[in-house]
């Protein structure tokens, strides 16, 4: 079974940073781009950014660009999500994600064509 686990939630202070992480322990997406999403309590799971196989291509939503930065470490396994300048908005679950499909290039937005997720960590910005 394929396992994402996510870790470095937390409780920060707005305009604080913290940076998440995620460990495809089965290498499953080693040759595949991956993602990050976000879900706050009464919204839809949305989009906060992609990156392709080998780490030269990103993408971001609108909120989070220029402030978040995602970046991915093969050997060891890892897919980073830096955050920086925090805001009160930015509270949710985070997942990271692997899409059904192959992407050498990013991946989409849309999270319906992802089929591989991890169990999430939470993130509280307080004002």
């Amino acid at each position: 079974q394929v396992q994402l686990v996510e870790s470095g939630g937390g409780l920060v202070q707005a305009g604080g940073s913290l940076k998440l992480s995620c460990v495809d322990s089965d290498r499953t997406f080693v040759s595949n781009g991956m993602a990050w999403f976000r879900q706050a309590p009464g919204k839809e799971r949305e989009f906060v950014a992609s990156i392709n196989w080998h780490g030269g291509n990103t993408d971001y939503a609108d909120s989070v660009k220029g402030r978040f930065t995602i970046s991915r470490d093969d050997g060891k396994k890892m897919l980073y999500l830096q955050m920086g300048s925090l805001e009160p908005e930015d509270t949710a679950v985070y997942y990271c994600a692997g899409p059904r499909a192959i992407y050498y290039n990013l991946p989409p937005r849309d999270p319906h064509e992802y089929t591989t997720w991890g169990q999430g960590t939470q993130v509280t910005v307080s004002s």
